[in-house]
């Protein structure tokens, strides 16, 4: 377990500053276009600091299989929340990006929040990989069903003026179906080729549809607001699901049911508090749409 949780602080810092790179390199690309995905790849892969974080968050992902595979989902999403603050560090020492204060205080808070709802709980033992097939395919119906509702509000013209922070919700909640799954299928050993399969073919295609919703939501969004909406969103929900799915265990006392609710209520303050009142300005002007 102690091996995977170091895993989990190697993926947090690799996996912050590939998304660093890759938001320097939206700035940079032709519009996102969804009815043209093969082109907009194409045009993001052509940008250095996009291809180099691409890279980056491969890696990154590797990390994060492998420490799932050692540890309790909920501990390693803990420690990747945790690390939302290097987020803020490397922005402004690495790129120079502004990191306004309640800003700060929103990751701050998140980070917090989720490691308090944990480090609450009893003991762990073991990897926490076993899992019922009602309850892994409910909890991961249940994503799906909230990612369809913000596609749908998405469109809608009221929320227009949110699209980024949709888009990165959206994203979060797919990074999290694709947790799930791949903490799934490290205790899915037994399982037939006739599972398996389809299985990994779920996670590719989940995998691909979140790194195509997260590359939109930065190029339309601001790199402290977008990157820590959808990691806190995707820690979140993989905490939830470490406890829903896999049988990760509560507080058990008065105290630590108290303390875990403030937990909640911290994430969701942290949830209000990172979005910037201010619209960011593209590093270029961006081409138009087509």
């Amino acid at each position: 377990m102690q091996v995977g949780l170091a895993l989990a602080v190697a993926a947090a810092l690799i996996g912050n500053l590939a998304s660093l790179f890759k938001h320097r390199g939206c700035q940079f690309a032709e519009p996102i276009h969804i009815g043209r995905p093969l082109r907009s790849a194409r045009h993001l892969a052509a940008s250095p600091w996009f291809a180099a974080g691409w890279v980056l968050a491969a890696i990154a992902w590797l990390v994060h299989i492998a420490a799932l595979s050692l540890a309790p989902i909920s501990l390693v999403q803990a420690v990747l929340a945790g690390g939302a603050v290097t987020l803020a560090v490397m922005a402004q020492r690495i790129f120079g990006d502004p990191v306004e204060r309640r800003q700060w205080l929103a990751l701050l808070l998140g980070g917090a929040g989720l490691g308090l709802l944990v480090f609450t709980v009893p003991n762990f033992h073991g990897s926490h990989s076993g899992f019922a097939l009602g309850a892994i395919l409910g909890f991961e119906g249940g994503l799906t069903l909230l990612a369809v509702a913000l596609v749908l509000g998405h469109r809608s013209e009221r929320l227009a003026d949110h699209g980024n922070l949709l888009l990165a919700g959206i994203a979060g909640i797919l990074f999290a179906l694709a947790g799930i799954a791949i903490k799934g299928l490290t205790g899915a050993g037994g399982a037939s080729i006739a599972v398996l399969i389809p299985w990994v073919g779920l996670i590719v295609l989940v995998g691909v549809l979140a790194q195509y919703t997260a590359a939109s939501a930065l190029q339309r969004g601001g790199a402290i607001e977008t990157i820590g909406l959808m990691g806190l969103i995707a820690s979140a929900a993989q905490i939830v699901g470490g406890v829903l799915v896999f049988g990760d265990p509560l507080a058990t006392t008065p105290i630590g049911i108290v303390l875990q609710i403030a937990a909640f209520a911290m994430v969701l303050a942290s949830a209000l508090l990172i979005p910037s009142p201010r619209q960011p300005e593209p590093a270029i002007a961006p081409l138009p749409a087509i």
